[in-house]
């Protein structure tokens, strides 16, 4: 695994502006805290994995700021050799998931991204309860999803992630 002061240097190698990189180190530090709590109720959670996760999960931002800087940051991440499990982070933290059918009609290439981990579900948590750096309640999360058009799906599937990890 590599450190945090590695993955740091990997956002801005990577182009990432400030902004991006304020978010990054924010959405980690949530991740940690949440992966923390689990842990201590006895989740066997890989505090490591969510906080370079949580740190590299916008690396795609440095190249695009629409839904496919998930895949973009994934190619980024191979660039760099970066493990299989952070590479999965990158690729499924958007919202809650993306289901196939949705990648299809987001023409996303054809793959669930949809988070399977423990690890990638909390990654995908803490970026959805923050904006910038500022965090917001998973209320005001699901309005901002609602003004954006959502469907019930997406809505559903953060809300479930966010009774699944029980936490914040």
């Amino acid at each position: 695994m590599i450190s945090r002061e590695d993955a740091l240097n990997i956002l801005k190698e990577s182009g990432c502006s400030e902004k991006v990189i304020a978010h990054c180190i924010a959405v980690s530090e949530l991740a940690l805290e949440i992966a923390s709590k689990l842990k201590t109720e006895g989740q066997d959670v890989d505090l490591e994995l969510v906080e370079i996760g949580g740190l590299l999960h916008d690396l795609g931002r440095s190249e695009s700021h629409a839904i496919d800087h998930a895949i973009l940051g994934v190619e980024i991440a191979r660039s760099y050799d970066l493990g299989y499990e952070i590479q999965e982070i990158i690729k499924r933290h958007i919202g809650a998931g993306v289901t196939r059918e949705e990648a299809k009609e987001l023409h996303l290439p054809d793959d669930d991204y949809i988070p399977i981990t423990i690890e990638q579900k909390i990654v995908a948590h803490a970026d959805n309860l923050l904006v910038g750096t500022k965090r917001i309640s998973l209320e005001k999360r699901i309005l901002k999803m609602q003004k954006k058009g959502a469907d019930r799906g997406r809505i559903d599937r953060v809300r479930n992630l966010a009774d699944e990890l029980g936490v914040l």
